[in-house]
């Protein structure tokens, strides 16, 4: 009895020193907002670097992470992690799992523009993620920033704000001066403290995977954000059914390293196939923990199908090969936005890296597949092979434009609907003669005009008792191709019903639209 209160006592114990082991951890902001608000500008002056105005289209295009040092209230260095996601609503997707990783949010909104429908989104975003927020007004050094005219407008949208009736704190700042930015990394802070952002070193790593991507001379490598524990080379990772002893590690600066704690940025190399971005991933001392780890993971279905019928469809078949897997889904979200009732896109295979031969072939099996690159370089011997197979690629450097594209090319291959278009109408005056199913006879125009070889619907009393075509066409007794202005004719009809005095005829045509 005394032995086993000590083995309780010993398993308490330890249990209490494995809690006491909890520090505080740096904090992983992500910046969310409006597109041209300010996202990016904000970012690049934290970073004190440049990418901004070299971005097409002025559009972050990668999802990294990236570590700053601020000092606290107290003078100490501490570190700010910064998810650097874009801004476009293509990247929906990536902005929501950047908000699952994150443990602060800055809601950036524009103080010349005030709340647009991104805003709103990623609001939607924070608040469903439960992650506490800043509110960063932006652009106040812009003649046109109004920002009491920015704060009703907030209000108006229910968001509340420090001293206005709500807890939500907010920061004027100026991107682009840096006006207010020291503030808001202090607001950061302080808010990481109140929620007891905290993390064990101790333990073995986990986190979420972020970005993945293809290096034609390292391999396959994902970057991870670490919410908990410690990495080490050596280990073994595990994201869904997914593998990986960690060949080599870097951190955000390219730099290799042997070791990364919680809240750090790390890519890693190792992988065999792409682990798909938004995945926890969690991390193993030796192979056999991690297979035992992946036996006992249920798999996911991680794509609905849509049960609708879909055969009456033309498909376009197209494959998408991007610079990094991230932008993959970036693409493939612009892409489902396109709707169309009679044409559908269909995604026959996806990849990172150059474009190559085995594309151009795939493309070419795939019944005239499109090529769609992002980011992305087509190699020599792919380029002469898609002459020569009449293979179409396209690459991009703004994922808006793919759209816009796509949207094109399923307008040029929809099939068009034909539909009756009226060019006029007669009434029948006299019928000359009748013989099988040809009927010479007279008629008046009564509004626009009639072809020789035109189809005729046959009206009597209002309704439609069949078709015929008009296989001659005279005025004056003279043939003629075109009859209008009210004249009167003759002409012969070929028609299966008999045509008498007092019925209209409505010409038409067939366009297609």
């Amino acid at each position: 009895m005394e032995k086993n209160k000590k083995s309780q006592k010993n398993i308490s114990g330890k249990i209490n020193a494995s809690a006491n082991k909890k520090i505080r951890r740096p904090p992983v902001v992500v910046i969310m907002g409006h597109i041209d608000h300010g996202k990016s500008t904000l970012l690049d002056y934290i970073r004190k670097t440049n990418i901004v105005d070299s971005e097409s289209g002025g559009i972050t295009q990668r999802i990294s992470a990236y570590e700053v040092t601020n000092k606290d209230s107290s003078g100490v260095d501490r570190r700010i992690t910064f998810l650097d996601t874009p801004g476009h609503e293509a990247f929906k997707k990536i902005r929501s799992c950047g908000a699952n990783i994150a443990d602060i949010a800055i809601l950036v909104i524009s103080a010349e523009e005030g709340v647009k429908e991104q805003t709103l989104e990623a609001l939607k975003c924070i608040r469903e993620n439960k992650m506490p927020f800043i509110i960063a007004i932006n652009k106040i050094d812009k003649i046109s920033a109004n920002l009491e005219k920015t704060k009703q407008n907030l209000l108006e949208n229910e968001i509340y704000l420090e001293g206005a009736g709500g807890d939500i704190p907010f920061i004027p700042i100026s991107a682009k001066t840096g006006s207010g930015v020291s503030e808001l990394l202090d607001m950061m802070l302080l808010i990481a403290d109140i929620e007891d952002i905290s993390g064990n070193l101790e333990i073995k790593a986990s986190g979420v995977v972020i970005e993945s991507s293809l290096d034609n001379q390292k391999g396959i490598s994902a970057t991870l954000i670490i919410k908990n524990g410690t990495l080490e080379n050596g280990m073994f990772i595990v994201s869904e059914d997914n593998i990986a002893p960690i060949r080599i590690m870097e951190n955000f600066r390219g730099e290799k390293i042997n070791k990364a704690s919680f809240s750090s940025p790390v890519r890693v190399f190792g992988f065999n196939k792409i682990p798909d971005a938004g995945l926890p991933f969690s991390s193993f001392h030796t192979k056999k923990e991690a297979e035992k780890a992946l036996a006992q993971t249920d798999k996911k279905v991680l794509y609905i199908k849509n049960n609708q019928d879909e055969n009456k469809l033309l498909e376009i078949p197209i494959i998408l090969i991007a610079d990094v897997f991230g932008a993959i889904d970036a693409m493939e979200y612009e892409i489902k936005k396109l709707k169309s009732d009679s044409i559908k896109i269909k995604i026959i295979n996806k990849s990172v890296g150059a474009i190559s031969e085995g594309d151009i072939k795939t493309a070419y099996s795939g019944k005239g597949a499109l090529i769609i690159g992002f980011n992305t370089k087509i190699d020599t011997p792919a380029r002469n092979l898609a002459r020569q197979l009449n293979v179409e690629i396209k690459i991009f450097d703004v994922i808006y434009k793919i759209s816009e594209w796509l949207e094109k090319i399923m307008k040029e291959r929809t099939p068009k609907a034909e539909m009756k278009e009226k060019t006029g109408s007669a009434k029948i005056l006299k019928i000359f003669s009748k013989l099988k199913d040809k009927q010479v006879l007279g008629g008046k125009i009564l509004e626009g005009e009639f072809l020789l070889k035109e189809n005729v619907n046959i009206m009597r009393r209002g309704e439609n008792i069949g078709k015929g075509e008009i296989i001659n066409l005279q005025q004056n007794k003279i043939n003629v191709k075109q009859i209008s202005d009210g004249g009167e004719f003759g002409a012969q009809i070929k028609a299966r019903v008999e045509i008498f005095a007092g019925d209209i005829i409505e010409g038409f045509i067939m366009i297609k639209k």
